[in-house]
């Protein structure tokens, strides 16, 4: 019996979760959403201001839903990059503080792997599988041989899709975080394929970029001034009505539904090009936050059923950052006899993450 905690302190989410072999004990999660929205984006001494206040709160807690105590741990995961710097080092801090009082062993995870691997803690993955991360930060192939054995396929060279998918709100005047609503706007309308392009595809390259997609909806609502919310609003329903109302509906939902089937659209022919290049994949592993698009969503799901693949879809609830995956991640590395040293450091978005263990005998599991 292994009893991991996570700590996911990567970005905008403060969050602590207890696995014990392979199962989900509890969760705390405390948003910053409502923090960073009247800036339109995350503001990274904010956030790390927010990790340190929400971690103790969430830690008590934690350990009472679960019947714990921390020092029944055998293993503290962190996320340990990529990310804000200054959020990781809080969540590093706390790790660290914890494994000196409670002699835990430490391991650092890989936050964009541990994404890949939360749809493991509700059904089996089976490997060799072919992994698509969507995320605010970052769109990635991976060829998953394991569930601690990666290779990156392609990455993300300037804007990631989720990144694509907040500039384009925050265009349309629509409140941050935006992808949900233009996925949800994008449900009334019809989409125009020949509205948007499909980025960076007329080429071999299994390497993402959104940038000039981000382009084409500024220009189209410069061109289209009228498809702009009236209001800043996080109340759907109140914009549908207004939107109705004014005859804006329409062209709105259609803008949102088109933006939508292009990026899907892209992340399909890059899928699809992956697979073509790394034959015998078992599964097709979707995750990260824009996973919880329905279009994208669905888009995978009808090339891995194309391709005779077993589709792998994390639930809503871990699309989104987490800790339930990080102490998952953590407990296959923790198996797998991989440990770090208090010398651990945090890995800022921007930089390759190293392969740094200390490799002990495996742990049984």
């Amino acid at each position: 019996m292994t009893l991991c905690l996570g700590i996911e302190t990567s970005c905008d989410e403060t969050a602590l979760a207890l696995v014990r072999d392979g199962r989900l004990l509890a969760q705390r999660i405390a948003t910053q959403i409502d923090a960073h929205a009247v800036f339109g984006g995350v503001v990274p001494e904010l956030a790390s201001r927010e990790h340190l206040r929400a971690l103790g709160p969430l830690l008590d807690g934690l350990t009472a839903d679960a019947g714990v105590r921390l020092g029944e741990l055998d293993a503290v995961c962190v996320a340990r990059g990529p990310g804000l710097l200054g959020s990781l080092l809080v969540g590093l801090s706390l790790a660290k503080g914890i494994v000196l009082a409670t002699g835990a062993a430490l391991v650092g995870v890989n936050h964009l792997q541990a994404h890949l691997l939360a749809p493991a803690l509700e059904r089996p993955i089976a490997f060799p599988a072919l992994g698509l991360l969507v995320s605010g930060g970052h769109t990635q192939t991976y060829r998953m041989d394991s569930p601690t054995a990666f290779a990156t396929l392609g990455r993300t060279l300037d804007d990631a899709a989720g990144e694509a998918f907040d500039k384009a709100a925050k265009t349309l005047n629509l409140p941050y975080p935006g992808g949900r609503f233009i996925d949800l706007l994008g449900r009334m309308g019809e989409a125009d394929p020949a509205l948007f392009p499909r980025p960076y595809v007329a080429n071999d390259s299994l390497d993402f970029s959104f940038s000039g997609l981000k382009t084409a909806m500024v220009n189209h609502v410069a061109a289209h001034p009228d498809l702009r919310a009236p209001a800043l609003t996080d109340d759907l329903d109140a914009l549908v009505a207004d939107l109705r109302a004014r005859g804006a509906l329409e062209p709105l939902a259609r803008t949102c539904a088109s933006y939508t089937l292009a990026v899907a659209d892209t992340l399909r022919i890059k899928t699809a090009r992956a697979l073509d290049a790394n034959p015998g994949m078992r599964s097709l592993v979707v995750a990260g936050g824009v996973a919880a698009n329905s279009v994208v969503r669905r888009t995978m799901a009808e090339l891995a059923a194309a391709r005779g693949l077993d589709i792998v879809l994390p639930p809503l609830a871990l699309c989104t950052d987490n800790a339930a995956m990080i102490a998952l991640a953590g407990e296959f590395l923790f198996h797998a006899g991989y440990r770090h040293g208090l010398d651990l450091d945090a890995v800022p978005r921007g930089r390759r993450i190293p392969w740094d263990y200390r490799q002990v005998r495996p742990h049984p599991a």
